[in-house]
């Protein structure tokens, strides 16, 4: 069973769609600025990778607008370009054929915040129904499922930055077992003064106030990092079913997927991140000399991108493989950023380039062939995305041309 990705849906701070996205990402052009959908003046972190010009009434029916979070407005209007991509009507297929699985990290947290100041300002009868779901980490899944009808397998994935990648891995899996047809990937963010309060606490955001030095992989600048909205979904599905049904071509393949833990913190054991890299090669049936570029995890932390720069090393030798983060660009979008680098690496192999790192002048001792300032012509035939979560997790994926 080879698991191809048909569709991308494309909802990121620099474009909405694949097109607006991949030609701002070729252009070096950020989406990172001024936090502006709510007053941030009082917090220490001001900038974050918002999607502007999104208006939900113009992508989804009206009665969905008032019973989801943005994030799953989001999360349904990348899922309908995915599928208009993949040439899929969902009503013309079995409906236990298709099914749904997404990353969150947050799930509906900025619906929740509003509905929670409701109840302590107006009172309990003031708070809408729909907090019951709108807040809940699956509710992308059950919304896509909804909405086109898709009853097979499905789930979530809950890893922070490694779930979206985590999710990717589960639909391939569910492939494998039988379905014909798994929508998958995230959209994640909490832009709401609550949510960024709830990062912030996590004491990795930078309090940079400047949009081009704030999110610095691999900088010996290096802040921490600035948080995004927004993501990607794909449509991938068994190759053979994608045939029958009529559709010959596709992005890639989905060729080996792999998930470690890091070890306790102070066990003098090597972080997982190595190992998941070797694992996910290994699952592909390739060697780290067939690899053309590595779409790097990017923490924007002197020490995780340290062991990051010391894993990609340990694997392909010192600037042995192009390494990029177009994630400068978005900020880090947790559930949803593996997922967009994803749909960022496949869209690699189509156009034969490697995007850009912004902002970032590598420190030399990181030993990593980093894509910075411009694009890169090259033939890209593999590519290996990385994840990391915060609690430890690591994921890697490998896609391959098809």
């Amino acid at each position: 069973m080879t698991a191809v990705v048909t569709g991308l849906g494309v909802t990121a701070p620099n474009g909405l769609g694949i097109d607006a996205y991949w030609a701002a990402t070729l252009r070096g052009e950020s989406g990172i600025g001024r936090i502006a959908r709510f007053d941030a003046s009082p917090y220490p972190v001001k900038l974050a990778g918002e999607v502007p010009g999104f208006v939900a009434e113009e992508h989804l029916p009206n009665r969905l607008v008032p019973q989801t979070d943005r994030t799953t407005q989001l999360t349904l209007t990348a899922t309908e370009w995915a599928l208009n991509d993949a040439a899929v009507v969902p009503g013309d297929l079995p409906e236990f054929g298709m099914g749904v699985v997404t990353a969150a990290t947050a799930g509906g947290f900025e619906f929740g915040h509003r509905e929670l100041e409701k109840m302590w300002r107006q009172g309990n009868r003031h708070v809408s129904a729909y907090q019951s779901i709108a807040w809940f980490y699956a509710v992308d899944t059950g919304q896509i499922s909804i909405r086109h009808g898709m009853r097979g397998p499905s789930g979530v994935l809950v890893g922070e930055q490694a779930g979206g990648l985590d999710a990717v891995a589960q639909a391939r899996r569910q492939l494998r077992k039988g379905s014909d047809l798994i929508v998958s990937g995230g959209v994640d963010g909490a832009h709401c003064s609550w949510g960024l309060v709830a990062q912030w606490a996590g004491g990795r955001l930078t309090e940079s106030t400047d949009p081009d030095r704030a999110y610095l992989p691999f900088d010996a600048d290096a802040s921490g990092y600035v948080s995004g909205e927004g993501g990607a979904i794909l449509v991938i599905e068994n190759a053979e079913s994608a045939r029958r049904r009529g559709k010959t071509g596709s992005y890639g393949e989905i060729a080996g997927c792999a998930a470690t833990f890091d070890p306790r913190p102070g066990s003098a054991r090597e972080p997982g991140l190595r190992r998941a890299i070797e694992l996910a090669l290994a699952d592909a049936g390739t060697s780290a000399a067939d690899v053309d570029v590595v779409f790097a995890d990017a923490a924007g932390a002197p020490d995780l991108d340290r062991a990051e720069a010391d894993a990609i090393t340990a694997v392909f030798g010192p600037g042995g493989v192009p390494v990029t983060a177009p994630k400068t660009m978005t900020g880090r979008l947790y559930g949803g950023g593996g997922p967009l680098d994803l749909a960022t690496a496949l869209l690699s192999i189509r156009d034969g380039v490697l995007p850009p790192t912004v902002n970032v002048a590598v420190a030399p001792a990181y030993e990593i062939d980093l894509v910075r300032g411009a694009p890169r012509r090259a033939t890209v035939d593999v590519a290996l995305v990385l994840a990391r979560g915060r609690g430890g997790f690591n994921s890697a994926v490998v896609l391959r041309a098809t």
